[in-house]
């Protein structure tokens, strides 16, 4: 008898999760379906990180774009 009744636990734990699952998904859809269309999108060997434009926006090396040039006061 003890086995049917975790048999019995262990579909309503299974079934409350797909039904979580299945809920979020349906909640966030219009979400996730951008993001999804932008991983597709996205090219997986271009690495951000290597892009030599980033490391050619300060015209001073060892310092950022802050200190380069710096925001201006509003009096």
């Amino acid at each position: 008898m003890a086995k049917n009744n975790s048999l019995k636990s262990t579909a309503v734990v299974f079934g409350a999760i797909a039904f979580g699952w299945l809920a979020i998904e349906l909640a966030f859809k219009p979400w996730l379906d951008k993001a999804r269309a932008a991983m597709d999108k996205s090219d997986p060997s271009r690495d951000p990180d290597d892009d030599d434009d980033a490391a050619d926006q300060t015209s001073e090396p060892g310092k950022s774009q802050v200190d380069v040039d710096p925001p201006e006061k509003i009096p």
